[in-house]
């Protein structure tokens, strides 16, 4: 499916592929070699109606479906994704950058989660008896999801999944910065033979069709992920026809090593907390809290594991640290460990410019600081990229004062060899999610964020209610 000549001009509206109508054509660029690799044309606000109106069409008749019915639908949405997992992957590492063994990741996760939303859903009681009282959970209606470009496939899905539980018709709108990986997905949804209008996919600027989406009086839910200022504008925007709102925002998560915690077996668990995807995820670690009294190794030991790190080429299994997504993520990463010299961080390792052997593509040097303090821009704001910050803490009670002196609560991770303290912890700490001596996530628990890292949460069950609404029915 690569090539140079690939034009992406199609939205997916009402069962079928249609011309987009909109005029803006925009280059796809491979960020490992900043060469155009394809053209997209990006849909407008009319696209996005006719999106909209093919929802509300299909939204009576599909809200009123059986839960055996929606469970099948899942499942081929499933199989479909599955057999895409290829072109997710090749998509994902040429439009985006994703190490292969991140966009394989991806690929997999793009299924599960409609697997996961189907047994969600078998076991779920739409109907419950409380007090003198009958309460139903009915579907909210049409709901609009918006997809980052960091997490485009997953994303889509994991929403997708849970909308179609509930028994909502949707309209999805991709960043414009992945074409390509949403037009994968748009065919492995085609394949799974959906009615017609119950997904609806529109490419576009968030100026133009999110705007129209996000305030179109026809849609009644907004499930958004991407950055807190962006966030906080579709919820304004929802605010006029009361649409309700799931927002999973910027993070700045704390990885919280306490005094106990066994170094060999934490800080290269930390480290890939800080690095996954790049440094390219809401949830990374990018802030290391350390015992004071074990700086030193800790330091060293982080050293050594970012040098082991492979930078280049996505498609090389070896690599584990892909290119920034654009040249404007580049430039925002190198602004951002200059302030960290600025303001008087200690260089551990990386820098700025590029890494050695690689003089095209968007590709950053892994950066670590240590000697950081919490009032530090670097210890302060979402960078989306490579850069570990290392903060000295005198005491656990300090570490988690730390932890929680941020805007942003959506993840954080805790160290230890003392499972009960970890989990004491765990419970004082400000965040949606606590990970303790592991990185991977629990795809099946709530996942969102507090504060300012959003509103609502995701998967399983808690993301098929967020597509619902409660009814209460009492009789005499």
């Amino acid at each position: 499916m690569r090539t140079r000549d690939q034009i992406f001009d199609q939205n997916y509206i009402d069962g079928v592929f249609v011309p987009v109508t909109g005029e803006e054509v925009v280059d796809i660029v491979d960020p490992a070699t900043e060469g155009a690799v394809g053209q997209a044309r990006l849909a407008n606000r009319d696209d996005a109606r006719r999106a909209v109106d093919a929802a509300m069409r299909a939204q009576p008749a599909f809200g009123h479906t059986s839960v055996a019915e929606r469970v099948a639908i899942l499942e081929r949405l499933q199989a479909a994704m599955l057999s895409q997992a290829e072109a997710i992957l090749e998509a994902t590492v040429t439009e985006y950058g994703g190490p292969i063994a991140r966009a394989q990741w991806v690929a997999n996760y793009a299924g599960q989660c409609f697997g996961d939303a189907a047994r969600a859903l078998s076991s779920y009681a739409f109907e419950r008896r409380v007090g003198g009282s009958i309460v139903v959970m009915e579907p909210v209606g049409v709901s609009a999801l918006f997809a980052p470009w960091n997490s485009t496939a997953g994303t889509m899905a994991s929403k997708l999944a849970s909308a179609i539980a509930a028994g909502c018709a949707t309209v999805i709108k991709p960043s414009e910065l992945s074409p390509w990986q949403a037009h994968v997905v748009a065919r492995a949804i085609h394949d799974a033979g959906l009615p017609p209008g119950v997904v609806n996919i529109v490419t576009g600027r968030g100026v133009d069709v999110g705007a129209e989406i996000g305030t179109h009086p026809g849609v009644a839910k907004l499930s958004f992920t991407g950055s807190t200022p962006t966030g906080k504008l579709i919820a304004r925007g929802a605010v006029d026809t009361m649409k309700r709102v799931s927002l999973a925002l910027t993070g700045k998560s704390a990885s919280l090593l306490l005094d106990d915690a066994d170094l060999a077996a934490a800080i290269p668990l930390a480290v890939g907390a800080a690095f996954m995807n790049s440094g390219q995820a809401c949830v990374a670690g990018t802030r290391l809290l350390v015992p004071r009294e074990r700086m030193a190794d800790a330091v060293e030991r982080i050293r050594a594991a970012v040098a082991a790190l492979r930078v280049g080429d996505p498609r090389d299994p070896a690599t584990t640290i892909g290119p920034m997504v654009n040249h404007a993520q580049f430039e925002r990463v190198q602004y951002f460990i200059r302030r960290g010299l600025e303001q008087g961080a200690t260089l551990v390792a990386g820098g700025e410019g590029r890494p050695d052997g690689l003089d095209r593509g968007w590709f950053v040097r892994p950066t670590v600081f240590a000697d950081v303090r919490n009032d530090m821009d670097i210890a302060r704001d979402e960078i989306f990229g490579p850069v570990l910050s290392v903060l000295p803490v005198d005491s656990e009670v300090e570490a988690i004062a730390v932890a929680n002196d941020s805007p942003y609560g959506l993840q954080a991770y805790v160290f230890s060899a003392d499972a009960d303290r970890a989990r004491r912890v765990a419970a004082r700490l400000q965040a949606g999610t606590v990970l303790i001596n592991r990185v991977a996530p629990d795809l099946l628990a709530p996942f969102g964020g507090v504060k300012q890292s959003g509103v609502g949460r995701e998967f399983g069950v808690a993301g098929m209610e967020a597509f619902l609404e409660a009814k209460t029915i009492t009789t005499a």
